[in-house]
């Protein structure tokens, strides 16, 4: 149960004054439904009032609050024009204007021969001054009522910035005192608040400095947020290693047939992988372990032996992939290997219907399917396992945990679950991401893997570009060209793919294929399969094949518009030739002039093929919000800490963690019970549930 103390927190934010229903929504859609959700919408900006000139100072476009008399009003003779008051001072008039006011208002508010304070913005109009509705309009005697100081908080469509002040103010001054959670000679090092009253601060900056994220109001409610989310990492981390696993340990006899027919010897680091991934099958706690491996590392191999790993030992194995072609992929990969080693293999998609489907079932149920690859069909109800010893799970920022638990529970008592990724992530976000798992690295290509000449073009030269694929061809090789990632929709990116595709088939005819995310899985599937046959030699396509697709003989990769790709995107794009022996390049069409930070992308692009430098200078360049396209991040969304500027302050976070739970674990302590705050207080509720008394 949460507790009480933090239940006015958690009222709907209409409980606020001034959010009737019409604001609810808006403000709803802006920050969050609820009190403290407004609590974490931070100012980004601040006017200051301050400033007091004289009108023959004032500057355009400035903030200021001037002290005027006030003159003669001038009312509008047609409606739309706007109403305009004179005002001056020692040194000079200007003018005040207003549209559509209520005239009686205005001489109530500013009467003939009054001393008036206005603040607002300066505007120079025809090299006369006008403040068009100043912000504030006050007599001499009111001048404590102007705010001096005030913050600018992110609006959103139909919600204006005063209501917005008053509402959060309100949400803010409803925050009560909360028991201290961090521990005290760290506060002191860094010179931080108590929670409450950095709350206070960080609504109420006194200067720009105040709203940098390093700003230490703003980094101690950072650092809180993090330590709540690798404080819930931990606690899942921590049941895991209570829940019973089992011990599996082959005897190597299925691996030793797979590794003789492999045509190259495994690197240091698949061998350093293994064995850590034997050590946690071979313990009695479970397994949770990520491989991280760049494009072509070779995770595939590290995981089939994992897999055989399990068979050898008596169980069952599945593979998990994010779509059908990936799918398909890995099952005619591992098809040879695993015939090698006469373990049976089986492939279960949406696709697999009537007999066949009914035939891979009554398999998997009676043990004689050893190993199983699949795609989100392995989660439906009717598929279940003789004995499922570990599921190997490809790709997992497109699936949510629960469904890792999901799979979890197809196993009973204590499958272990090895993640795969070839998107190389920035230690920071590993640790927010996967926290709650155990990291295997592979950071080495396989031997005899080229490196990719990677080369960038503006469009203007395109005709160039068509004649360079004329000579690809006619030294026999095959090309992707990927079109431009329009916006995040499926459909607009494929009309972008199939007006390249008519543009390509005019000149080269049908030796050019066509592949985007609208087609029907079988269409798509003809199309690879086309490609990889060699009939089809030019394949245009969307970003369907930015994961897993392996055609060694494609040596030519064009990516048009490669401005508006991310980095890791690039990367993975990239990674997609290189393949096989011959020599490969990589072609980056742009659209010039380039942004800063499109040419920042392009020329790290050119510079190196290292899959986690490129990760570190896309987390730089982009933040981590955008990092893994928004569609499938999976990451966690933080509200006030950004994990690109805070990588430090996680690091903290993560040791801190660690250690309040190996003396703590369940939360006991006089610092436990108000950790078991800080989780209510940032909603990490389901982590509470993890302990035992709690």
């Amino acid at each position: 149960m949460r507790p009480e103390v933090l239940f006015p927190l958690f009222a709907p934010i209409r409980s606020l004054p001034g959010i009737g229903p019409r604001l609810e929504k808006l403000v709803e859609k802006l920050a969050g439904p609820k009190v403290v959700d407004l609590c974490w919408h931070l100012p980004s900006g601040l006017v200051d009032r301050r400033k007091r000139p004289k009108i023959a100072d004032l500057r355009d476009g400035e903030i200021v609050t001037v002290e005027v008399v006030v003159g003669l009003h001038i009312a509008p003779r047609l409606k739309r024009l706007p109403y305009r008051v004179h005002v001056h001072d020692e040194t000079g008039e200007m003018q005040i204007v207003f549209f559509n006011p209520r005239a009686d208002w205005l001489t109530k508010t500013m009467p003939e021969g009054a001393t008036r304070i206005l603040s607002g913005k300066v505007e120079f109009y025809q090299g006369q001054p006008q403040m068009t509705h100043p912000d504030h309009i006050v007599s001499p005697e009111e001048i404590a009522s102007l705010p001096l100081l005030e913050a600018i908080y992110p609006l959103t469509a139909g919600v204006t910035l005063k209501p917005l002040q008053k509402a959060t103010k309100a949400a803010v001054e409803r925050a009560p005192e909360l028991p201290e959670w961090q521990d005290g000679p760290w506060l002191k090092a860094r010179g931080w608040l108590p929670w409450l009253a950095s709350l206070h601060a960080a609504h109420a900056p006194e200067s720009i400095d105040d709203l940098d994220p390093n700003a230490a109001a703003r980094a101690r409610l950072a650092f809180d947020e993090l330590l709540a989310n690798q404080l819930a990492l931990g606690l899942v981390r921590l049941r895991m290693r209570r829940l019973p696993g089992r011990v599996i340990k082959g005897d190597g006899h299925l691996r030793a047939k797979v590794t003789s027919a492999l045509p190259f010897a495994l690197t240091m680091a698949q061998t350093n992988a293994l064995a850590e991934i034997d050590a946690d099958m071979g313990s009695d706690h479970r397994m949770l372990r990520l491989l991280q491996g760049d494009v072509g590392s070779g995770k595939t191999v590290v995981a089939l032996l994992a897999m055989l790993n399990a068979v050898e030992a008596g169980f069952q194995a599945a593979m998990m992939a994010p779509t059908e072609i990936l799918a398909r992929q890995h099952y005619a990969s591992l098809a040879p290997l695993c015939e090698a080693a006469g373990v049976r293999l089986e492939l279960l998609s949406g696709r697999e219907k009537g007999k066949r489907r009914t035939d891979v079932l009554e398999g998997l149920a009676s043990g004689a399917i050893d190993i199983l690859v699949g795609t989100h069909a392995v989660f439906q109800n009717d598929v279940a396992f003789k004995a499922l010893g570990l599921a190997v799970v490809d790709e997992q920022h497109r699936f949510g945990v629960h469904q890792r638990l999901q799979l979890q529970a197809k196993g009973g008592a204590g499958t272990d679950i090895l993640v795969m990724t070839a998107t190389p992530i920035p230690r920071t976000l590993t640790l927010t991401a996967y926290g709650d798992m155990d990291v295997s690295r592979l950071n080495e290509k396989p031997p005899g893997r080229k490196p990719v000449d990677t080369r960038a073009l503006p469009l203007e030269r395109l005709d160039d570009v068509v004649e360079a694929m004329r000579r690809a061809l006619a030294r026999s090789a095959q090309i992707y060209w990927v079109c431009p990632l329009v916006e995040e929709s499926d459909e607009i990116d494929a009309a972008a793919a199939e007006e390249r595709y008519k543009h390509l088939h005019e000149i080269f005819g049908d030796v050019v294929g066509l592949v985007h995310g609208r087609m029907k899985a079988a269409e798509k599937d003809a199309a690879m399969a086309r490609f990889e046959a060699g009939e089809t030699r030019i394949l245009v396509a969307t970003t369907v094949i930015e994961v897993g697709v392996n055609v060694p003989t494609a040596t030519v990769m064009v990516i048009e518009h490669a401005e508006r790709f991310g980095l890791a995107q690039l990367h993975q794009l990239r990674g997609r030739v290189g393949r096989g022996a011959d020599k490969s390049s990589c072609l980056l069409l742009y659209q010039a002039p380039l942004g800063e930070t499109a040419a920042a992308r392009i020329k790290i692009m050119r510079e190196t093929e290292d899959g986690f430098r490129i990760a570190e200078e896309d987390l730089r360049l982009r933040g981590a919000g955008e990092l893994l396209g928004t569609r499938q991040s999976g990451l966690p969304t933080f509200r006030i800490a950004d994990v690109a500027v805070h990588g430090e302050l996680l690091a903290a976070a993560y040791d801190d963690a660690r250690m309040i739970l190996e003396r703590d674990p369940e939360l006991e302590s006089s610092r436990g019970k108000a950790l078991r705050v800080l989780l209510y207080l940032f909603e990490r509720d389901e982590a509470i549930r993890y302990l035992r008394s709690g």
